[in-house]
């Protein structure tokens, strides 16, 4: 299938067609079936986010030691490494002028 532009926002989980509907912070190329299984990921990410919160109101166990925090960094991390393989050159190069994104969201085998 043919590759199309798509505008994403990781903070508002969205993916959207037209560059104007909304705000966003990068730039992609891809399939509608790339671009379901990037809107998988966000489902994902928000369903480990509400566990979490719920969960953080629990007293005495530190972030380092929650599976759901780390359910939701795994997430985090899925949904940038995909972002990463489809970006734009722009969204690539952006990314990588970020040492914290390529630290921590690079795909391993680049």
């Amino acid at each position: 299938m043919d590759k199309r532009r798509y505008y994403v926002s990781v903070q508002a989980g969205t993916v959207m067609l037209n560059q104007g509907d909304a705000a966003y912070e990068w730039e992609i190329d891809a399939t509608p079936e790339e671009v379901d299984k990037l809107m998988d990921l966000f489902g994902a990410k928000w369903d480990s986010d509400h566990i979490a919160f719920w969960r953080n109101h629990v007293p005495g166990l530190p972030y380092h030691f929650d599976s759901a925090n780390d359910q939701y960094d795994q997430y985090l991390r899925e949904i940038y490494n995909m972002i990463y393989e489809l970006g734009t050159p722009e969204t690539r190069q952006t990314m990588e002028a970020n040492p914290s994104l390529l630290h921590s969201y690079r795909p391993e085998n680049e």
